[in-house]
């Protein structure tokens, strides 16, 4: 499964700024990979994990701005297309792993 979190933050004051940021850092050490500016996907191994860091956006959402969620499988996730630009070299693909349970 994938999580991916979409968000559109104010950043006319110092202090929204300084939210956003955190937001953002926030993302980037939970595990979240950068799409785009405001995009972020991060990749869990089964619906507990996604409930987990669903859990975690929210305790560390910011207090004003928008912030949508979506759980994708990796099917799914696989099936994204580029359609103008270049990827990133960081940027990964969704993984080619066997889940053994």
């Amino acid at each position: 499964m994938w999580l991916m979190v979409f968000f559109d933050l104010p950043v006319g004051t110092k202090s929204a700024r300084r939210h956003a940021s955190r937001f953002r850092a926030f993302l980037k050490n939970d595990g979240y990979i950068m799409l785009q500016f405001s995009v972020y996907a991060r990749i869990c191994r089964a619906q507990e994990g996604v409930d987990k860091h669903l859990s975690r956006v929210k305790a560390n959402l910011p207090p004003k701005g928008s912030v949508r969620v979506l759980q994708v499988t990796d099917k799914q996730y696989a099936r994204m297309k580029l359609l103008v630009g270049d990827s990133r070299k960081n940027e990964k693909k969704a993984t080619e792993q066997l889940v053994l349970l």
